[in-house]
């Protein structure tokens, strides 16, 4: 029967040795500690010497990091046990890292140490326990009133290895100065601890780990049984800081598959499992495209983009309310064609001074008069304007990083048109069927039926622009509509909610206050069947907080594209 709530076990065992005795060893030790048990990896440490010994290093190879799974996969037997497999003195290819410089605090102070060295004196008096308490309490903070046991684990002692062979063979891991990790985290288990240990010995300076949380949560299974994201975080912690201490960690909420991989600049290695290999591949895309575009990682900017009458305005302001930086192209535009502008003298130079207004300044009908339905005419004019804007553009975005500004986000129409989706990290457009896009400009600049067709058919095609997109937006319903009814769900629903329904077709989709479009009628507004793929993310918890908001407001629809990033 376990007498003691924590304890620290000490390994003295050639690591060659140690794979066949760890499941006796430990059914030794759950025997006396109930909770938690830290393990101390030192093979080779004598307790029977003259003088009092010492933590030495361990190289963190392959064989080491094979040997921490197999102890917290045997470990798994012992469901009493919080195992906690230490990684102080095990050292990697850094030369930064500074180990027993101190004694190491623990998060439950251990009442007992353990060990599997054997001496034939089994006396009270045993001077190899006496040296193990001070070995003990020489390295970790322990209970004033330490006790120490020396194991005899039932194992045969054929397998019994030369003590002061230390198996020092394997390929040294290569360490990075910065980490990133992601998971649910959910009641800290043993594949949790070994990917977590993993990421420790891989990292020198910092652990960035992303813990799913919102939206992440909605596809799992019982998600109602899951902890609290302040519950995973606080165990993930504790493991964290008592494992290995000298990293700084970095522990962040989020909502998408990606989080900060895509957008932390410091980032040198990501460490995925099995089952999260595949978005691990997606992260280096998109870094690497990032990168590719030669882009600064502040802020963050969100190309935002649609055609006419497809309520790309509306989602601007909303994001500006919602934190962002705003750049309005189309008032960049103006701008550029203004006395002094950066297009004004070149534009007159290439369509002469008759397109100037008696005080100088252009008259945008007349320019447009000349090159309306002239595609010649019109790439003359395009070719002195967009580069004009897309310098006006990096400047206000320029001036939003010294402002402190994490995202901006990059109002035009023409993005893509223009080869602007190289100056944003994510391209978001706002599409809706084309016959309501049709309404809503007649609706809006009082012209014919037919004038808004011939306007939206010299645009580009909401296929076009799906395909070159990462987040697709449709704003088929007023803001305002869809605000009132979220104010219903928060209020707790004054009255029954109602079954909902698809407004495209009319089909039952479940129960919800916010309006949605069924699958079938996505793929309708793009005109062709497309699968959604996972979206690609935003910078930190504002960019989070924007697609929250987003899902409230207007409808989201998820990515269409797998073509994020980035290589780490």
């Amino acid at each position: 029967m376990s007498v003691f709530r924590s304890g620290v076990l000490v390994l003295t065992s050639p690591l060659s040795a140690l794979s066949v005795r760890l499941a006796p060893i430990l059914a030794s030790a759950a025997k006396i500690v109930q909770d938690t048990l830290y393990v101390h990896l030192q093979p080779g440490l004598l307790l029977t010497g003259s003088s009092q010994p010492s933590s030495t290093c361990i190289p963190a190879t392959n064989e080491v990091c094979k040997l921490i799974s197999k102890l917290y996969s045997d470990a798994d037997v012992h469901s009493n046990l919080d195992v906690r497999v230490l990684l102080t003195n095990i050292k990697n290819q850094s030369n930064s890292q500074q180990i027993f410089s101190s004694v190491q605090n623990l998060s439950h102070p251990p009442e007992v140490v353990l060990t599997d060295f054997q001496t034939s004196d089994g006396g009270q008096y045993n001077p190899a326990k006496q040296q193990l308490e001070r070995y003990a309490t020489n390295c970790y903070s322990c209970h004033p009133n330490l006790i120490s046991i020396l194991l005899y684990p039932d194992y045969e002692q054929a397998d019994y290895c030369n003590p002061e062979e230390l198996d020092s063979g394997g390929t040294l891991l290569q360490c990075h100065s910065d980490v990133v990790v992601g998971g649910t985290f959910d009641r800290l288990h043993s594949a949790h601890k070994i990917l977590l240990s993993i990421c420790g010995l891989l990292s020198d300076r910092r652990l960035l780990i992303g813990v799913a949380d919102h939206e992440l949560l909605d596809n799992k299974i019982l998600k109602e049984l899951i902890e609290p994201y302040e519950k995973r975080v606080n165990k993930l912690s504790q493991f964290l800081v008592d494992v290995k201490p000298s990293l700084i960690y970095n522990i962040v909420p989020i909502s998408d598959p990606y989080g900060p991989s895509i957008t932390d600049p410091d980032l040198k290695c990501i460490v995925v499992s099995e089952e999260t290999r595949k978005g691990g591949l997606s992260v280096n895309r998109i870094r690497l495209e990032n990168v590719n575009r030669s882009i600064p990682s502040w802020p963050y900017i969100i190309g935002l983009t649609g055609g006419s009458g497809s309520g790309k305005s509306s989602i601007a302001k909303r994001l500006e309310v919602l934190g962002a930086a705003l750049i309005d192209c189309d008032k960049l535009g103006h701008q550029s064609y203004r006395p002094g502008g950066p297009a004004y003298q070149l534009v007159i130079d290439e369509f002469g001074s008759d397109i100037l207004c008696p005080d100088g300044t252009i008259d945008r009908k007349a320019i447009s008069s000349k090159v309306f339905g002239n595609k010649d005419q019109l790439k003359r004019l395009t070719d002195i304007v967009w580069p004009a804007i897309a310098a006006l553009a990096k400047e206000a975005i320029e001036e939003a990083a010294t402002k402190g500004m994490p995202v901006c986000v990059m109002d035009a129409a023409v993005l893509l048109e223009a080869g602007w989706d190289n100056m944003v990290h994510e391209i978001w457009t706002v599409i809706i069927p084309e016959k309501e896009a049709v309404v809503r400009i007649m609706n809006r600049d009082g012209v014919t039926e037919d004038s808004a067709k011939n306007r939206l058919s010299s645009q580009m095609s909401n296929n076009e622009r799906v395909a070159a997109s990462n987040v697709v937006l449709c704003t088929l319903w007023d803001p305002e509509i869809t605000q009132i009814q979220k104010v219903k769900e928060k209020t707790k629903h004054s009255s029954p909610p109602t079954k909902r329904k698809c407004p495209s077709c009319k089909k039952e989709i479940g129960e919800s206050w916010i309006k949605v479009l069924c699958r079938s009628c996505i793929a309708d507004l793009v005109k062709e069947e497309t699968t959604p793929a996972t979206p690609a993310t935003q910078q930190g918890e504002l960019l989070s907080s924007f697609r929250k908001e987003l899902a409230n407001t207007f409808e989201t629809f998820r990515s269409y594209l797998d073509k994020r990033p980035a290589a780490i």
